[in-house]
C-alpha cells in the first residue's frame, strides 16, 4: 500500500509555534489574568465571559485571522456552524470524491446540502468542474480520507480561489492543527474548523477561525447562555494549544522511527508498515497472518490503549493499538483482518515495538497450542 501522509513539522518548528502562541498571549492578557481560571457567564454587552473573548482574540492572532469563535460540540459542531453560515442549507457543496467523515455526513444531511464530488488528487478534473458547475462552497478535509489520497490542500485551495475567488471554502482541520505548517485559513481558506480536545484541550470544545463578518454572525446566532464556552474552559483550550505542537512533533518522530524499524524486520510477524493520516498520523501495520483482531486484544493486556478518547487528547498517554478506520475500510474491507493502526501517543519507539512483538507472539503461541490439542 502506498500512502501520502501529511508532512509533519519537526520539534524545532513546533517550538517556534509554541513561542509564537505565548507571544500572542502576552499581547492580550495582563500577566495576572493568565494565572487565573477566568470568569463565567454572559457579561453584559459581550454575552460571553471576558476570558473567552480574549482567548478567541489570541487564537485569531496566532493563525493570522480576523476572528475566532469557541463552540460547544467539538470539531463536529464547528464544521456544522461553518456549513450553516458559509454554505447555507439546500446549496451545493464541492467535496473530495471519498468516503465522507460520518459526523460531517450528518451535518450535510441535516442542512439538505447537495454534494458534488470531484477527485482532489486530479487538479485537471477539479479545474474542469469549477468551470462547468454551479457551486456554492467547498469543503476540504486536510487529512486523508482514502489510503491513496495525495492532494496538496494548498494547491486545491489556490485553484479554487483562482477559478472562483468569492467561493467560501470551509476546511476540516481536525488531526492537522499544530502538526503541519499551516491550517486552512492560513492557506487562503475562508473558515478553519477543529476540535481543541484533539489538542490537549478540554472535552467538547470546538474552534472556528476566519473572517469577522461571518464569525460575528455566528456569535449572534450562538447567543444562548448555555452555549457559551466558560472562562476556565477557554483557558484550558489555550493551555492545550501551548503544549500540543511539541508533544505532537515528538509523536510524529516516534512514528517515523518505529516505521523504519518495522520495515527492517524489528518485529517478527510484520509484513510491512506504512505511515498514513487515518485520521491522525499513525502507523498502519500489515501482519503476515490474518490475526489483527487477536493482536489487538493481546496488546490491550500488555498496556496499549484499545481505543481513542479524543484522538490525541490529554488523556491518551500510552500507545493506542486500534482497528483501521472506517473510511479506510470502505476503500478495502480486507484490511480489517490483517492490519492494525498504532498511534504512539506519548510513548517511545521501544515501548511500541515491545508491545507489538509480545502481542503477535502471544497470539501465535495460543494458536499453536490449540492446533496441538
Amino acid at each position: 500500500m502506498q500512502t501520502f501522509p501529511l508532512e509533519s513539522i519537526n520539534v524545532k518548528e513546533a517550538m517556534l509555534k509554541q513561542f509564537k502562541l505565548v507571544d500572542c498571549m502576552t499581547k492580550v492578557f495582563p500577566g495576572n489574568e493568565i494565572l487565573t481560571r477566568g470568569d463565567l457567564g454572559v457579561v453584559p454587552g459581550l454575552n460571553k465571559p471576558e476570558t473567552t473573548k480574549n482567548v478567541e482574540h489570541v487564537i485569531a492572532d496566532f493563525f493570522g485571522a480576523e476572528d475566532c469563535m469557541l463552540v460547544r460540540g467539538s470539531g463536529t459542531m464547528a464544521i456544522r456552524y461553518a456549513l450553516y453560515k458559509a454554505i447555507k442549507p439546500g446549496k451545493t457543496l464541492l467535496i473530495h470524491d471519498a468516503p465522507i467523515y460520518p459526523t460531517t455526513k450528518v451535518s450535510l444531511d441535516m442542512f439538505n446540502i447537495n454534494v458534488l464530488k470531484v477527485d482532489f488528487n486530479d487538479l485537471n478534473k477539479l479545474r474542469d468542474i469549477l468551470e462547468r458547475e454551479d457551486i456554492d462552497g467547498a469543503l476540504i478535509q486536510l487529512t486523508r480520507q482514502k489510503p491513496d489520497d495525495s492532494y496538496d490542500s494548498q494547491q486545491v485551495i489556490d485553484l479554487i480561489n483562482e477559478a472562483l475567488p468569492k467561493l467560501p471554502i470551509v476546511t476540516d482541520d481536525n488531526y492537522a492543527v499544530m502538526k503541519i505548517p499551516k491550517i486552512g485559513v492560513e492557506m487562503g481558506g475562508t473558515l478553519s474548523c477543529f476540535s481543541t480536545f484533539k489538542l490537549l484541550g478540554p472535552e467538547g470544545i470546538g474552534c472556528i477561525v476566519g473572517p469577522k463578518d461571518i464569525i460575528s454572525e455566528l456569535k449572534k446566532d450562538n447567543y444562548s447562555g448555555g452555549l457559551q464556552v466558560q472562562g476556565h474552559e477557554a483557558m484550558d483550550v489555550l493551555k492545550g494549544l501551548t503544549y500540543a505542537p511539541v508533544s505532537l512533533a515528538i509523536s510524529a518522530e516516534t512514528t517515523q522511527s518505529v516505521c523504519e524499524d518495522l520495515n527492517n524486520s524489528a518485529v517478527s510477524g510484520v509484513k510491512r508498515a506504512t505511515i498514513a493520516n487515518a485520521q491522525s498520523k499513525v502507523l498502519l501495520v500489515e501482519l503476515n497472518e490474518p490475526i489483527a483482531k487477536e493482536v489487538l486484544k493481546s496488546a490491550k493486556q500488555l498496556g496499549a490503549a484499545p481505543h481513542p478518547v479524543g484522538a490525541e487528547s490529554k488523556y491518551e498517554i500510552t500507545p493506542m493499538f486500534y482497528r483501521v478506520s472506517h473510511t479506510f475500510l470502505e476503500s478495502d474491507a480486507s484490511l480489517e483482518k490483517r492490519m492494525i493502526r498504532i498511534n504512539p501517543m506519548r510513548s517511545g519507539p521501544e515501548t511500541v515495538k515491545r508491545i507489538l512483538n509480545e502481542a503477535i507472539q502471544n497470539v501465535k503461541a495460543e494458536k499453536a497450542k490449540h492446533s496441538n490439542e
